[in-house]
């Protein structure tokens, strides 16, 4: 089988890749970098390209059977108005030129990124994917994104609206931002620590990728997030135990959100987010509980 990576060069990308050529799929991946870091070679192409722009990517998807779209600016700087277009179109314009490109007679399946930021902040209420949305800017970009997936039912095309959680790995993505206050015994919670934090090992949303290709019952919206969120304050105890520092060095709210201004509003929300669907269909979990998964990626 042939899966098109759209957007593979991060972080998540280069571990799915990994993954997927582990268990003998041919992938081709796409990505703005002129180069790719891993090597290429039968079963692994790369392709440069800006997906929200038509072009030559279009004929290498449709040499596939199936795409995997992680697509998106990151949301982890400062949101002025002109970063929070380039935050939502490159979601939305980069899915609905995947959507146009699609070949019902080819590509069965899209996998879809989105994020938990589509249910905004909803304090302690447990959140499973009939969980409706709210309206700040990140759900509504997740609306947005989510249904230029959808649209893709339109050509019998299976969609998979993937809501990650905050992914969670070594040498890359949110521990490499966590880690180092601790390691310099100034690590803390963010806030009053009460807030839920939705989150997933990349093995697992890996592993959860994967499982969704070869799982036809699973479409729609899917958490891809661990079966045990925490509280932010439980988070940074479990990081300072396992670090032998002190977790006691709360991030006072109003300063996260003075410096940080809307973005320091989202990290501050809570999202009690549950992989219903995922546990339904069978899905194992590597990693299910915090400890085990910082325990594997904190060991040196």
């Amino acid at each position: 089988m042939h899966i098109f990576i759209a957007g593979g060069t991060g972080f998540v990308g280069k571990r799915l890749t990994r993954k997927l050529l582990e268990e003998g799929y041919r992938v081709t991946v796409t990505g703005t970098r002129p180069a790719f870091s891993m090597e290429t070679g039968e079963r692994l192409t790369y392709v440069p390209a800006d997906l929200t722009r038509k072009g030559a990517w279009e004929d290498a998807l449709a040499e596939t059977d199936a795409v995997v779209n992680l697509v998106g600016k990151t949301i982890f700087q400062r949101w002025t108005k002109a970063y929070k277009i380039q935050i939502r179109e490159s979601r939305v314009l980069s899915t609905r030129n995947i959507v146009e490109a699609l070949d019902a007679s080819r590509q069965s399946l899209l996998i879809n990124a989105s994020a938990v930021g589509f249910y905004g902040s909803r304090g302690d209420t447990v959140l499973d994917e009939t969980s409706p949305p709210r309206d700040d800017f990140l759900a509504e970009v997740g609306k947005d994104w989510e249904s230029a997936a959808l649209e893709a039912q339109e050509k019998k095309v299976r969609v998979v609206c993937a809501r990650f959680g905050i992914v969670l790995g070594k040498g890359g993505g949110a521990v490499e931002k966590m880690v180092p206050p601790f390691r310099f015994l100034v690590g803390g919670p963010l806030g009053n620590g009460t807030q839920w934090f939705p989150w997933i090992h990349i093995d697992d949303l890996c592993n959860a990728v994967q499982w969704g290709i070869t799982h036809p019952e699973l479409d729609g919206p899917v958490n891809f997030c661990a079966p045990n969120p925490v509280r932010n304050k439980e988070m940074a105890k479990i990081i300072g135990r396992l670090l032998k520092r002190p977790a006691f060095m709360p991030a006072p709210a109003f300063a996260i959100r003075l410096i940080m201004g809307e973005l320091g509003s989202a990290l501050l929300s809570s999202q009690r987010c549950i992989p219903g669907k995922l546990l339904s269909a069978g899905f194992h979990f590597t990693y299910p509980d915090m400890e085990s998964a910082l325990r594997e990626i904190l060991q040196p």
